[in-house]
């Protein structure tokens, strides 16, 4: 029998939690680095597929400093059709912080960089505020989105609730908002979706399904903007 990239890649995954478990238990106290490593069986970025609906395997490492300054990179293997990009290789810098005990406030700007295809660089201001650790909801705006000099704006609302057993329950809708490079006619968007997930230490399984409003298939066509059901396997350290 013949095994699919997803599931080795989902194998070797497994193998390493026990090791990374030990390895969290003694590192978590002193170490400002923390790092993922994800399989997922699709790469959506609000709610299109950045992969043609084939696997993702994606990294990422953060280094935070005490007083809530952080900075880190993030890769995913990606796929727009024939020719590059294969990979997007981000940068990011935050600031981090707790406003009293109920809220917490984020601010980054991310550098998204597609491997072979620089003219589609750009970069990006995301702000997210957070209720209650279960609330949250994000504003983001960049002058030159994919390179093309466009605007473009998205604000999402997101809640997440802990269940019992360490199972979680994720609710999302997000709005896009930018004008065309080529046409210059407005193409707003919405995308939607909802998760079930399970932690199993450092280890996160998550299944979900996630859409979009019909209008983005004008800019990204029907395949990579509609009714995906996506499951990913995370690892996290520390």
């Amino acid at each position: 029998m013949k095994s699919s990239p997803l599931a080795c890649c989902l194998s070797f995954l497994l193998l390493g939690v026990a090791p990374l478990a030990q390895a969290q238990d003694e590192d978590a106290s002193t170490s400002p680095f923390s790092g993922t490593f994800a399989v997922t069986s699709d790469y959506l970025f609000r709610g299109i597929s950045q992969t043609n609906e084939e696997p993702a395997f994606q990294a990422g490492l953060t280094y935070k400093t005490p007083f809530g300054l952080y900075l880190g990179t993030w890769t995913s293997n990606v796929d727009f059709g024939a020719g590059d990009p294969d990979w997007e290789v981000d940068g990011f810098v935050g600031y981090n912080t707790d406003l009293g005990t109920r809220w917490n406030f984020d601010v980054m700007i991310n550098r998204y960089q597609y491997l072979g295809a620089g003219a589609s660089n750009y970069a990006e201001l995301i702000t997210k505020t957070t209720f209650l650790k279960t609330y949250s909801v994000t504003v983001a705006y960049t002058d030159d989105l994919y390179g093309s000099k466009t605007d473009g704006y998205y604000y999402a609302f997101d809640a997440n609730w802990t269940l019992p057993y360490d199972f979680t329950f994720g609710a999302h809708a997000g709005h896009s908002v930018y004008t065309s490079s080529l046409s210059q006619v407005d193409h707003d968007y919405n995308d939607f979706g909802v998760n079930v997930g399970k932690t199993f230490g450092p280890l996160g399984l998550s299944v979900g399904y996630y859409d979009t409003s019909k209008a983005a298939e004008f800019g990204f066509g029907r395949q990579n903007s509609q009714n995906h059901l996506v499951a990913t396997a995370t690892v996290t350290w520390p």
